[in-house]
This record gives C-alpha cells, sequence and structure tokens, in this order.
C-alpha cells in the first residue's frame, strides 16, 4: 500500500528547496543533456535514457540508458517517485556529466511544484529544465497557430513557467524551471537547443535513444568508435 500522503509531504518539502533562479556552474554549458523515461514489459521495468550534446554544436557525444525494475505503480501526481530510479541509474553510468539537463517531463508546472525534472534536478544537484509535451497544471492564454508563439503559464496566480510553440501545426510545448534555472532562463536554453524539430535536441536525442529510432540507428553506424 502506498502512503501517498507521506509522499505529498515529501513532495512539498522537495518542492520548497527548488532553486528557482539561474544557479549554472559553468556559463554557457559546455555540455547539455536531456533525459526521457519510459515504460516496458507492461511497467514493470522503467526505463530511462540520457543522451549527452555538447553546446553549441549540439553534437551528440554520449548515451546511456538504463533499466529497473519498477518499483511504484502509477498514481496521478506523483509519477516522479516512479521514474527518477532509472534516472539516477542513467546517471551514474555516465562518463561525461552534463551542465545542464532538459527532462522530458515537468518541472514545477505541477501541482505540488515537483514534477520529475525538479525532482531529478534536486538529487543529483544540477540545473534542470522540465520540457513537457502536454500540460498538468495551469493555465494560459491561447496560442497562435504560428511557430514561436508564446504564453505564460500561471495556476492560482503563481507563474510557472512558460507554453511555447516550437513548430507551427505542433502542439505546444510546457516548458518550467526544474532545479536551479530562472522561467525565462529555461525558455531561452530550449530555444537555443532546436533544430527544426517540435522538441529541443538533448530531449529528441533522449527519445530517439530510448526507442533506437532511426536517426538514432543512422548515428550509430556513423559513429561506430562511440559505445553506451
Amino acid at each position: 500500500m502506498i502512503d501517498t500522503k507521506a509522499l505529498r509531504t515529501e513532495q512539498l518539502l522537495r518542492a520548497s528547496e527548488v532553486i528557482r533562479q539561474d544557479d549554472f556552474l559553468v556559463v554557457p554549458p559546455t555540455f547539455i543533456a536531456g533525459a526521457d523515461v519510459g515504460f516496458e514489459q507492461e511497467g514493470a521495468v522503467t526505463r530511462a535514457a540520457i543522451a549527452i550534446l555538447r553546446y553549441p554544436s549540439l553534437e551528440l557525444v554520449e548515451y546511456q540508458v538504463a533499466r529497473v525494475s519498477t518499483t511504484m505503480p502509477y498514481i496521478p501526481g506523483f509519477l516522479s517517485f516512479r521514474e527518477y530510479p532509472a534516472l539516477l541509474a542513467a546517471w551514474e553510468q555516465l562518463h561525461q556529466k552534463p551542465d545542464l539537463v532538459l527532462v522530458d517531463g515537468h518541472g514545477i508546472s505541477h501541482p505540488r511544484r515537483l514534477g520529475v525534472a525538479s525532482h531529478f534536478g534536486l538529487l543529483v544537484d544540477v540545473p534542470t529544465i522540465g520540457v513537457a509535451k502536454k500540460r498538468l497544471c495551469g493555465k494560459f492564454a491561447p496560442l497562435d497557430a504560428d511557430a514561436g508563439a508564446l504564453a505564460a503559464l500561471e495556476d492560482k496566480g503563481e507563474p510557472l513557467g512558460w507554453v511555447w510553440r516550437s513548430k507551427a501545426r505542433c502542439n505546444p510545448l510546457f516548458i518550467s524551471t526544474g532545479h536551479r534555472v530562472g522561467a525565462d532562463s529555461a525558455l531561452a536554453w530550449v530555444q537555443r537547443c532546436m533544430a527544426g524539430y517540435r522538441l529541443p535536441e538533448p530531449t529528441r536525442w533522449a527519445d530517439a535513444i530510448a526507442s533506437r529510432r532511426p536517426a538514432f540507428q543512422r548515428w550509430l553506424q556513423q559513429h561506430p568508435e562511440v559505445s553506451q
């Protein structure tokens, strides 16, 4: 039996520890990571992929994939507790630790201000940004259909981040502070990591690696010297 009351208390405590302004050790970052989490074997296994890109070339230089037994069922609002063990396992495998991490998921744009980007950022004490594909909470003004359309995301009068249409005719991204990154910087760094796709390159590569997409297969053929 999962004690959601205790988890809620932990979320609120950890959320109070999130640093919501820039606190970079390396500026500009030399290495930017993308992190993606998924589930296999009907949820029994949690899979995390972390891609390391050199900045500003956005060249993929390392990747790691970790698979761990899932220790918690899916409970809305508590997904970070389900996802972070695999992220930590992938993080420990990295040879090159990044200066900034873009996480496929929410940062403070969470009902209790602790999405997976914030939770993971606190655990590894590295600047993180949440780049989510769907709204979890908050409201925003209607967006224009054009690429670049932008609106503030707010919840009960509190600013949570940005809703940004990165590509025309595509659903927008929900960008928020994870940890040690300010809201404006979070948006700016996501924008600096774009290369013509809906997703920024770090999380696009993490997704491609996790799902063994054709782009990653081609990359492996072109870079036989790089191993996981």
